[in-house]
């Protein structure tokens, strides 16, 4: 009993406790609810505020715009009305002077036919007075012209030479004395060695007694030493020296390595000579090399092929008339570069110009040519430069490739010209002086030829009643030009003509 009463309880407390709480439960959401919504209104409220602000603003900006837009507008309507004017201004003065520009073509071709009609009426009476002195002379215009310009021929031929010849002075002398004036500085600045032996070597001996060990039992020594090297062994009364004898200076160069080699070692026959021999060739080898890269250290040329190296040193035994090629050589290319520079050229490339210019001498002995088209093949092979190879070409030419080529034409005449440059023997001097005086004498009218100063000046004396003195100025500008034609010569000829009248009478 007692439990159930206590059950009875417990339902009725539990089912009092659900009410109260449901009834608190609904007052709460109530109350929330009610607040949700006064905060809803709220925003609302705010909303519609700042929309009605954000509309009066758009609507203060669109006024703005539209009031800008207007002036804009106006502005341009402004302008444009401007431009129109302006545009209607220029239109009418352009107007104006399409106007005026007619007037002036009318007046122009009124004033042109005027000039037609007077140039036709002019014509007519030059032909009216041809017609006319053509019947009172007697002769068609053609002939006449023909004996005017006859009788003035006639009349001004001393005038005419003596004209001709003041312009020829005076063309040339300005241009004679810049390029002397050139020519002196460049000389005065390079100085070289003067010329060298021709086609011996004197080899010193140790003792007197060497000459018989050189010459050998039955002369085998001075026999192998004749076949290996190509040159002849001078030996005679001469104290302690004996000469070698050769047209090759590098032929000579090693006879005298080997016999020095063969003195030294004391053990002179045939096998020690032909070791000593080639072992002279190769020293030489080196030595060239060393010949050519110390020429080319001096000039200042680099960049220059190993092989054409030794080409270069070559020169150092090869002579011209006594003279060192490759002492001439660089004489020439100093020569080159310095003319270069006062003409404002390229100094480094007329030096080279000049260097290279004698390069086919180097194997001209050994090779079938003249040396500058030796010397032409040889730098183009090492891809030289154009000019350079062209210089080596035409540097004996009348016409030279360009003023690089000229330059170094001229370098290698002053190097050769200058005293004590080259040595003549007394054959080929007199050889020289014969051919030029007879190179003169084969034009007609010369009575006399003869070469003076050492082959630098020709003097021609012309009969006077075949060669006028217009003609004796023709001759001496043909009698030049054949000069350097024919002939190879250092330097310049001086070619003066002489024509005098002499009247001769005897009292008796």
């Amino acid at each position: 009993m007692n439990n159930l009463i206590w059950a009875i309880l417990a339902i009725a407390g539990t089912g009092t406790g659900i009410g109260i709480g449901y009834f608190l439960r609904k007052k709460i959401a109530q109350a929330e609810a009610n607040s949700i919504e006064a905060k809803a209104e709220k925003l609302l409220t705010e909303a519609k505020t700042q929309q009605q602000k954000f509309i009066l603003e758009g609507k203060e900006k669109a006024t703005q715009i539209v009031d800008e837009a207007k002036r804009e507008e106006k502005q341009v309507r402004q302008e444009l009305h401007n431009i129109q004017e302006r545009l209607e201004r220029r239109e009418g003065m352009f107007d104006q002077k399409l106007i005026e520009l007619e007037n002036n073509k009318q007046k122009l071709q009124d004033q042109a036919n005027k000039v037609q009609q007077v140039k036709a009426e002019i014509e007519k009476m030059r032909d009216q007075e041809v017609e006319k002195l053509q019947q009172i002379a007697n002769l068609k215009k053609e002939e006449a012209k023909e004996e005017l310009l006859k009788r003035i021929e006639e009349q001004s031929k001393a005038d005419l030479t003596a004209r001709i010849l003041k312009l020829d002075k005076e063309s040339t002398e300005v241009y004679d004395e810049k390029a002397r004036e050139l020519i002196a500085d460049a000389t005065q600045r390079c100085a070289s060695s003067h010329a060298a032996e021709i086609t011996s070597t004197t080899v010193h001996l140790t003792s007197e007694d060497m000459k018989g060990r050189i010459i050998g039992k039955e002369g085998r020594n001075i026999k192998t030493i004749e076949k290996l090297t190509g040159c002849e062994l001078i030996i005679d009364d001469t104290p302690d020296a004996i000469v070698v004898s050769g047209f090759s200076p590098i032929r000579r160069q090693i006879a005298k390595l080997a016999l020095e080699k063969l003195m030294a070692d004391g053990r002179i026959q045939p096998a020690r000579i032909e070791e000593f021999v080639e072992k002279a060739k190769q020293d030489l080898a080196i030595d060239i090399k060393k010949a050519g890269e110390e020429a080319l250290y001096k000039m200042g040329i680099t960049g220059i092929d190993p092989k054409l190296v030794s080409i270069v040193g070559r020169l150092k035994y090869r002579t011209s008339y006594g003279q060192n090629i490759i002492n001439h050589s660089m004489e020439t290319g100093y020569l080159a570069g310095m003319m270069a520079a006062e003409l404002g050229l390229d100094s480094a490339k007329a030096k080279k110009c000049g260097f290279f210019h004698d390069i086919g001498k180097a194997v001209d002995q050994e090779t079938q040519g003249s040396h500058p088209e030796i010397g032409h093949m040889i730098l183009k092979k090492f891809n030289m430069d154009e000019d350079i190879c062209q210089a080596a070409l035409t540097h004996h030419q009348d016409k030279p490739y360009n003023i690089y080529s000229s330059i170094a034409k001229a370098a290698d005449a002053i190097s050769g010209a200058r005293v004590g440059a080259r040595k003549d023997s007394y054959e080929q001097f007199v050889a020289r002086l014969e051919e030029l005086e007879k190179t003169a004498k084969s034009f007609p009218g010369i009575d006399k030829v003869y070469a003076i100063q050492a082959g630098r000046e020709i003097r021609v004396f012309v009969k006077p009643n075949e060669v006028d003195d217009y003609s004796a100025f023709q001759l001496a500008k043909d009698i030049s030009r054949k000069i350097e034609q024919e002939l190879q010569y250092p330097g310049e000829i001086r070619v003066t003509i002489i024509r005098e009248t002499r009247v001769v009478e005897y009292a008796k």
